[in-house]
């Protein structure tokens, strides 16, 4: 195990240049950039006002867009889907999104993690069924494993606890983790994202976690009115924290990019019944 993981394999055919980064800067913190994308949601929303008027019981959002948008932005760059472990670069097995949604829109309500592997094979309608499952079984009264987990945890007296996470984030960069726990972790993924706009917020930037081994946070803002020199158009802005150390700079803008088209233009790639 301390040479292999069971998310990742490690990455080989790198640059000196490359593979020398995460020892110079050891953190996530140090490592991250701040990317912002204006979204042009006009054949966007459009898109979805079809759907959801075929589709009446399983309504899609942006958010499920986004989602769509990004699984198939991580396939057509593939090293995106990387990670950081023991100072040394890894290429995640399988495309891993998490995000939040709340138990119930009002104050003082719970939030519910929810992690899926999602399969770039997979049509949107799929998507929007597995999503439509997990947030169901999130907001329902059942408890779910992380939650078990850490209700067990907490009863730990704090400074055991405290040496607990140390002794569990340096076995991690060891790779003696085992995969049942990375599986269920929803900071062991491709990408965490946030959707603001769903509480009527503007994007934020968001810091990225220095536990689990999420290089990607993601912030969707609400959909508003933009005056362009095109005139007024619905838009939405994303802000966007990136691990630089896993790829440069150049690579991960086309990734993006490639995201943004897909997410402004989805009827082009899917068909809304």
């Amino acid at each position: 195990m301390l040479f292999t993981r069971p998310d990742g394999t490690k990455c080989t055919d790198l640059a000196p240049t490359r593979s020398i980064i995460p020892f110079l800067m050891p953190t996530r913190t140090e490592s991250a950039v701040y990317f912002e994308q204006w979204i042009d949601l006009t054949k966007t929303l459009v898109f979805l006002e079809q759907w959801n008027a075929a589709n009446p019981e399983r309504k899609a959002s942006v958010f499920h867009v986004f989602l769509w948008a990004a699984v198939y932005g991580f396939e057509q760059r593939p090293r995106l889907n990387r990670f950081i472990m023991g100072s040394r670069i890894w290429q995640r097995h399988g495309i891993y999104l998490s995000y939040a949604a709340k138990k119930r829109l009002e104050d003082g309500a719970p939030l519910v993690v929810l992690k899926r592997r999602f399969d770039p094979s997979h049509s949107f309608a799929q998507l929007v069924d597995f999503v439509y499952g997990d947030v169901k079984e999130g907001r329902s009264d059942k408890k779910s494993k992380a939650d078990k987990e850490l209700n067990i945890f907490l009863r730990i007296p704090a400074p055991l606890l405290r040496l607990g996470i140390a002794a569990l984030k340096w076995l991690d960069s060891w790779n003696l983790v085992p995969a049942s726990f990375i599986e269920g972790d929803p900071l062991y993924c491709s990408m965490f994202i946030a959707n603001l706009g769903s509480l009527k917020l503007d994007s934020a930037y968001h810091h990225l976690y220095e536990y689990g081994n999420c290089p990607f946070f993601a912030a969707i803002g609400r959909t508003q009115t933009v005056v362009t020199p095109e005139g007024n158009k619905q838009m939405c802005s994303i802000k966007y924290t990136f691990d630089e150390r896993i790829e440069d700079g150049l690579y991960c803008a086309k990734g993006l990019e490639l995201l943004k088209a897909r997410l402004e233009d989805p009827a082009a790639a899917a068909t809304p019944t």
